[in-house]
This record gives structure tokens, C-alpha cells and sequence, in this order.
């Protein structure tokens, strides 16, 4: 059998599984080892993990706690540290002239996307595309998971050459490919039509990666789920063939996000209607 029906079988396999309930007699989690060789990988392995257990913050902690350093055994694993660009010496005059604009612009985004949330979240319905039916009832139909591959070098490569990060070019690439299927689909008639995309937030103040221990601690809040949705407009162009102004378009979307503390008061909000109305109403 080829590498690329393999392939397919593993596609079919992740949607079978992806469909199927967790027994109420077992915990809330399975592995699965996929022993036969693909294009991409000689073998895989698929965690199936329910989000009542933790976010992917808390399970990725949890993956890597169960390595070990490589020079070392018994040492935890270790990561480079984020060293800010500013000095410690300096006059203090620019540091103000820099910090008003900043908190300026922290105010504003954080008023256009908190509102921006809200409004499209209760009254702005997305055009009918590929992507979106509008019939009732289509998250019980039927579905099909599929798997990519991106070369992280090839990514390194056009970070580098615009001046972006890995997040920008990754995103740019999900904007670009779903505008793309939108168009193959509808006969090129998606390419401005409205397509929001619900982003993915994790709320914590981390600076970086801790192990299961340091989760646990009973006045760490480091394990759960701490996250929010954002509603985030895909952008729209009429030339795919430039894909890099999707990678600039999400550069510049994930750069005002930055400034943005919308996602501290679209967490409060969601806090205060859940308790007061339940989760299963919320339409956030």
C-alpha cells in the first residue's frame, strides 16, 4: 500500500475517532498509536484529551513535563528566556513620550475590539459561503478531518524576509488558504464576502512554560481552562495570487491585538453571564 493511501487511512481513522464519545466508565482521555507509515511521519501517535481536563496550555505543560533534558536527565527541561529590547540606562523622557502613545492605543483597541466582539457575537451574521451554510443543525452532520503539514523552515524563511513572526506567517497562511477554498468553491464569488474567524485566547499572564508541579500548586491558577474567543475578520482580496499581503494582514491584526485588553474584559463578561444565565445560553 502507498505512503499516500496510508495517508488517507490515518484521515479517515483521526474522524472516526474524533466523532465518537468518551465511555462514561473510563477517564477522559485515549492514546492512539497509528503504526504504519505516511508521507509525512513513519508513525503517529493521537491524543484524544476532553477540554474538561485543561486547555492546550495545561496539556502541553503536562506533554512536556514528561521529557527530559537532554544533557542532563535529571533536570527539567529548559527553554530560552524572552529578553525585552530595552535598556535599563537611559533617559527617562522618551520612555514617556513612548508610553503615552502605547497606552492611548491600548485604550482604543481595547474599546473597538471589546465592542466589536459583543456587536458581531449578537448582530452581524456572516454572508453564506463554503464555509458557512446558515442551516440549522449542521455542527450533527457528518464530517471529515484532514491533516497538513507546513515546513517550519519555510516559514523561518519568510519570517525572516518580511520582519514578521511565526504566528503572523502561520495565520497569513490559514487566512490565505481559506480564502482560496472559499473561492474554488463558489465559482470565485468569496473573495469579499464577509468570513469571521473565532481566535483562540489564552488569558494567562505566563511568561513561558512550567512543568505539572508548578501547575498544581494550590495558589497557582496555572492549570484549566483560561481562554476566550475573539471574532476576527479574514481578510479580503481580489489578488491570491500575492499571498505575503495575507502574512502582512495578519501581522498587523496580531500586532493591534497586542494593545488590546479586550480579551480581560470578554473573560469578566462571560464569567458574570455564565453564572448568571448558565453556560448552554451564552452566545459568546
Amino acid at each position: 500500500m502507498s505512503l499516500e493511501s496510508y495517508g488517507n487511512y490515518l484521515d479517515e481513522y483521526i474522524t472516526k475517532i474524533a466523532a465518537e464519545t468518551f465511555p462514561q466508565s473510563r477517564p477522559l482521555w485515549e492514546l492512539h498509536l497509528f503504526k504504519y507509515p505516511t508521507s509525512q511521519a513513519a508513525g503517529h501517535i493521537i491524543f484524544k484529551i476532553h477540554h474538561a481536563i485543561g486547555d492546550g496550555y495545561s496539556l502541553m505543560g503536562a506533554l512536556l513535563s514528561c521529557t527530559q533534558n537532554a544533557h542532563n536527565p535529571s533536570l527539567p527541561i529548559t527553554f530560552p528566556s524572552l529578553r525585552g529590547s530595552n535598556s535599563e540606562t537611559g533617559s527617562p523622557r522618551p520612555r514617556v513620550f513612548e508610553f503615552v502613545p502605547k497606552l492611548l492605543s491600548s485604550v482604543f483597541y481595547t474599546a473597538w475590539d471589546f465592542s466589536s466582539s459583543i456587536f458581531k457575537s449578537s448582530r452581524v451574521v456572516d454572508d453564506r459561503t463554503p464555509i458557512r451554510s446558515g442551516i440549522d443543525g449542521v455542527e450533527f452532520r457528518p464530517m471529515s478531518l484532514s491533516t497538513l503539514t507546513l515546513s517550519i523552515e519555510e516559514m523561518k524563511l519568510i519570517k525572516n524576509k518580511l520582519g514578521v513572526t511565526i504566528n503572523d506567517v502561520l495565520v497569513g497562511t490559514i487566512f490565505l488558504g481559506t480564502r482560496m477554498y472559499m473561492q474554488e468553491m463558489n465559482n470565485e464569488k468569496s473573495s469579499n464576502q464577509n468570513c469571521t474567524a473565532l481566535v483562540l485566547l489564552n488569558t494567562r499572564l505566563a511568561a513561558g512554560y512550567k512543568s505539572v508541579q508548578e501547575m498544581l500548586v494550590e495558589r497557582n491558577k496555572s492549570w484549566g481552562n483560561r481562554f476566550v474567543f475573539l471574532p476576527v475578520s479574514v481578510p479580503k482580496s481580489n489578488e491570491l495570487s500575492k499571498p505575503l499581503n495575507f502574512v502582512w494582514e495578519a501581522h498587523n491584526i496580531i500586532k493591534t491585538r497586542r494593545t488590546s485588553l479586550a480579551w480581560y474584559l470578554t473573560s469578566g463578561l462571560w464569567d458574570i453571564l455564565t453564572k448568571l444565565r448558565g453556560p448552554h445560553v451564552i452566545i459568546f
